[in-house]
């Protein structure tokens, strides 16, 4: 292999993370070595080492890698680190811990030459040998955690985890991944997807790995972790529909259980459910607020693509109209408050009629809250306005 100058002097970097893989490194760094120099690529193999302790550093040199040593822990970490390093134009990344094999990378540098910027592996169309992967991942983890993302970004990948993919390296840089663990798996193909990268598949096979202890991976607190960043990347799912749902049926139910009771077969919704209900259209308003919030800030650092929709209402004084809609919700709470008050009153302020008493009382209550809301996102949204504009 050359000894490169610049980064564009290759055409391709096999990276492979490392932590304490004294066991395997060696030999993924020859298969990938050998595969380099069968194809003629100009290529090099860099090992991003998270701090081994077995000596995998030394293996790893002796094999033929570069060896880039990467203080802050983590898969993610390791891997911004390697692909910094990197000297090629193209990436191929996988795992030293030999469940890949670097000897059979020729689909993936097909894919790359012919313009993808992400390739990704898919272990359920290539071939998942027996014992290379826990039933609780094959059967439940990857593919629900696949399928969420399919169905929240509308990515065409089958497989997210997968750990061998390849990548234009400027492509992928300019996603500024930055999530140091696990979940760097799936915010490589998030972005990706989001950012309109031109993204495709190569069948690949996942065998057992060469380890004799156990993996860094923990299915449990690594589950947990894509999981919740695929949710903080999709505002609409989280925070839109659920609460566009929540405050229809509460405002409805809210204001039909003012005038007394509904009654619907056996069932009788009375002043309870209608406190529920203002509960949920105070709630539901709230999180299409967090919505509007998510997106300006979500849209400023690259996360999501331009909203023009939502660029337009900011651009028709929402503060102004928000703290008009809100002062005028807030008022009209105050007025049902007064009046439950004059009832109170009547009553020699003993014991109120659930009837009637306790129904303006929730309705006021309801409405007072939801106009502070609306005032008090105003004026944030009125500070996210005045920072968006001060760049």
């Amino acid at each position: 292999m050359p000894t490169p100058t610049s980064p564009t002097d290759l055409e391709l970097t096999i990276l492979m993370p490392c932590l304490n893989e004294a066991e395997t490194v060696a030999t993924c760094v020859a298969k990938a070595v050998g595969y380099l120099e069968r194809s003629g690529i100009a290529g090099e193999v860099v090992v991003a080492d998270n701090g081994s302790t077995d000596g995998s550093q030394a293996l790893a040199t002796a094999a033929g890698a570069r060896v880039v040593p990467v203080p802050r822990r983590g898969y993610g970490a390791a891997l911004i680190a390697g692909i910094e390093a990197a000297r090629g134009r193209f990436v191929i990344m996988g795992d030293s811990d030999d469940s890949y094999d670097f000897a059979n990378l020729d689909g993936f540098v097909a894919a790359l030459r012919g313009g993808l910027q992400l390739v990704m592996g898919n272990r359920f169309a290539g071939g998942i040998r027996p014992g290379a992967m826990p039933p609780l991942h094959r059967y439940l983890g990857n593919p629900v955690l696949t399928g969420i993302g399919r169905l929240l970004f509308r990515s065409p990948c089958g497989d997210f985890h997968c750990g061998l993919r390849g990548f234009d390296r400027a492509a992928i840089r300019g996603l500024h991944l930055d999530t140091p663990g696990m979940e760097f798996a799936s915010e490589m193909v998030v972005k990706a997807t989001i950012q309109g990268l031109r993204i495709g598949e190569v069948p690949t096979v996942l065998s057992p790995d060469g380890r004799s202890r156990p993996p860094h991976l923990r299915s449990w607190r690594d589950g947990w972790r894509h999981l919740r960043f695929l949710l903080m990347l999709s505002p609409r799912a989280v925070f839109l529909y659920p609460g566009l749902a929540l405050a229809a049926v509460g405002g409805l139910a809210s204001a039909a259980l003012l005038f007394g009771d509904i009654h619907i077969g056996s069932l009788t919704l009375s002043y309870h459910t209608q406190a529920f209900a203002g509960a949920a259209l105070d709630v539901g308003t709230q999180m299409v607020i967090f919505w509007i919030f998510a997106k300006i800030i979500a849209m400023d650092r690259g996360l999501l693509r331009p909203d023009q929709g939502l660029e337009r209402l900011l651009a028709r004084s929402p503060v102004e109209v928000g703290l008009a809609a809100g002062t005028a919700i807030l008022l009209v709470g105050i007025v049902f408050a007064l009046a439950a008050l004059v009832q109170w009153g009547e009553a020699g302020f003993g014991t109120l009629q659930p009837g009637t008493t306790v129904r303006v009382v929730i309705f006021s209550t309801t409405a007072m809250i939801l106009g502070a809301q609306l005032v008090f996102s105003a004026f944030f949204l009125g500070l996210l306005e005045h920072v968006r504009t001060a760049r």
